[in-house]
């Protein structure tokens, strides 16, 4: 490309150009363009230069393009438009895009949000792909570059790259098996819970261990108390199976994984009492600011809250007495 001599086109000389060449006329070609005539008339001039080349000659007809000019006038329209698809948005059309979204997130949250979202883009964009990834260090680096799309996590601090979409809040709760010895109390103490080992579902970066403090830890370690982890797994499936298999306990929040906890025959329990913590946990929809305007990014936004909000609902409606 040469940088140089872009810089000395002038775009409103080709719009100029192809007014002249249409009307043939100056006079007409300034007014279309709503300039004076004589505006008009040194465009012309700076034309022939830029060209190198009379482009009209002056008839009793008016003007008559020369070869130079009947050329560009087969090439200027389709160049225009190309110019104007360029600046202009053109009209997003989940049908017709093609396209992949890559997404960051917990697996709890993922079976929650994803099968509904991969439905409704078989549904309404047949051509877009879903691509879910679990966390990891790399979130902020991949928001920025392009290689993710969005993350949905527990909120925290962000700063102005990034744009925060609230999609509502769990509720932290234990889980156990229905046949737990702890199942049928009401309400649990920490003395009672201790008793038994843990299992710690999460999904781990590289080197994590059992000694990895989640928030629960860091509350227990206030009172001077620790658990025993029997188990510290990020397959989802594995940790299910074994909560249903022994009398572990498990951390997680009151509402997710439904399926997941009928199927296991899992209860779920309030947080004892001696435990200081906040009785919901934000999640949020994080995207960076360079994907903000796009009208994809847009559209796949909507579908998650819609999502989110169906699933706040039923949660609400199987929350209701009978």
């Amino acid at each position: 490309m040469d940088a140089k001599l872009l810089s000395r086109i002038d775009l409103n000389l080709l719009v100029a150009l192809q007014a002249l060449l249409e009307e043939r006329s100056v006079t007409k070609a300034a007014e279309r363009l709503f300039i004076t005539q004589p505006a008009m008339s040194k465009t012309l001039q700076r034309l022939r230069e830029l060209f190198d080349d009379p482009l009209f000659i002056r008839s009793g007809r008016g003007l008559v393009p020369t070869p130079r000019a009947v050329g560009l006038e087969k090439q200027l329209p389709l160049l225009l438009s190309s110019v104007v698809d360029l600046v202009m948005q053109s009209q997003f059309d989940p049908l017709t895009y093609e396209g992949e979204i890559c997404i960051m997130t917990a697996e709890f949250i993922a079976v929650q949000v994803m099968p509904a979202l991969t439905q409704r883009f078989i549904e309404n964009a047949p051509f877009m792909s879903l691509r879910v990834r679990g966390e990891s260090d790399g979130k902020a680096r991949s928001l920025e570059d392009g290689t993710l799309d969005f993350a949905i996590e527990i909120s925290r601090p962000y700063s102005d790259e990034y744009h925060v979409t609230p999609l509502g809040y769990f509720t932290p709760a234990v889980w156990m098996r229905a046949v737990h010895p702890l199942a049928d109390k009401e309400k649990l103490t920490l003395k009672e819970m201790l008793e038994y080992p843990f299992i710690q579902y999460s999904l781990l970066r590289s080197g994590s261990s059992t000694a990895a403090e989640t928030r629960f830890d860091r509350q227990l370690r206030k009172h001077g108390l620790k658990r025993k982890k029997a188990l510290v797994t990020a397959q989802l499936m594995t940790a299910m199976d074994a909560l249903w298999q022994t009398d572990c306990l498990m951390m997680a929040t009151m509402h997710d994984l439904k399926i997941e906890g009928e199927t296991y025959g899992i209860v779920r329990k309030p947080y004892p009492e001696e435990l200081e913590f906040d009785s919901t946990v934000p999640v949020v929809l994080v995207q960076h600011a360079r994907t903000i305007k796009s009208p994809a990014h847009q559209w796949v936004k909507q579908q998650i809250v819609g999502i989110v909000r169906d699933l706040q609902e039923k949660a609400k409606q199987a929350s209701r007495p009978r």
